[in-house]
């Protein structure tokens, strides 16, 4: 009895999630205690990886998906529990800026203005912190 109430109210807040050919999806990474993911341990691990691009829908709830070589070794069909549909977002492109480098492969940092000074007092000592805005970065890069 107490069941079926409890189907009832997880049946109504459920949707079902279809996805078209060709649309672009998140992918649920498993969340395997003690696995090293993507080079970070546990609560660092990302939950999903991609956006990839659907290839097909296989069945009413399974779907292809165009996995880069990296994942080859990993089947490409998921069910839809394991997808989440990317939402396109222009923050989430970076702009490219050339550095120059030197023949040694090095490069060098030009600063343009102090942006803020203080003083770190310790027991003994006293530290000099700057922030300094550098020629090939923004305000938010200031270090």
């Amino acid at each position: 009895m107490s069941a079926g109430r409890q189907k009832n109210y997880a049946d109504k807040r459920r949707k079902d999630l279809e996805f078209q050919q060709g649309d672009q999806v998140f992918l649920k990474v498993s969340p395997w205690k003690g696995i090293m993911r993507f080079g970070k341990k546990r609560k660092l691990s990302p939950r999903y990886i991609g956006p990839y691009e659907i290839l097909e829908r296989i069945g009413k709830v399974a779907y292809r998906l165009a996995l880069p070589p990296e994942l080859s070794r990993i089947h490409n069909v998921f069910h839809v529990s394991m997808l989440r549909k990317y939402i396109p977002d222009p923050s989430h492109v970076l702009s490219y800026q050339p550095v120059e480098l030197n023949e040694d492969l090095s490069y060098e940092e030009e600063p343009v203005e102090i942006l803020d000074k203080k003083e770190q007092v310790l027991r003994t000592k006293r530290i000099p912190l700057v922030k300094v805005l550098w020629k090939s970065h923004s305000t938010e890069e200031a270090t």
